[in-house]
């Protein structure tokens, strides 16, 4: 995919390098505190919780439910606007539905992030993650769990 003016993670960031670097093994990942073990997404230095530093990064089973979704149209910037409308979903983990991550639904891996239809999409419909390469960065995205 051509990667010219799309906004892409910054994969060295040291409080979520662990999390691209599963996404780059096809593994999701979700940061979990070293001393008590909660879950927390999005990657944070300090647990919530106990406000320990310890980090380690837990693998999930890469499925969820479509917990929300929008459908952005024009203006937007530049890169984007030539993909719109396309889909931006949130979806709720299955192991932890209070851990969300956001990607697109797609038919498939490399599929284009304005190939599904919006209307067809259906908030508690099941998905499972599927994993993109996209410049330098493989991104997580999103495949209905029945196709």
């Amino acid at each position: 995919m051509t990667v010219s003016g799309l906004l892409l993670p910054d994969v060295d960031d040291p409080t979520a390098a662990g999390f691209w670097a599963g996404c780059a093994r096809g593994e999701l990942l979700v940061q979990a505190c070293g001393a008590c073990g909660a879950w927390r997404m999005p990657p944070r230095p300090m647990c919530p919780h106990c406000r320990s530093v310890e980090v380690r990064w837990d693998r999930t089973s890469g499925r969820g439910r479509i917990w929300s979704f929008i459908v952005p149209h024009p203006p937007l910037l530049p890169a984007y606007a030539e993909l719109a409308p396309y889909n931006a979903i949130v979806v709720e983990l299955e192991e932890d539905p209070a851990i969300r991550y956001a990607g697109n639904l797609v038919t498939g891996p490399e599929g284009a992030i304005d190939e599904i239809d919006p209307a067809t999409i259906r908030i508690g419909e099941p998905v499972r993650v599927v994993f993109a390469t996209v410049g330098d960065v493989v991104l997580p995205r999103w495949v209905r769990a029945d196709g």
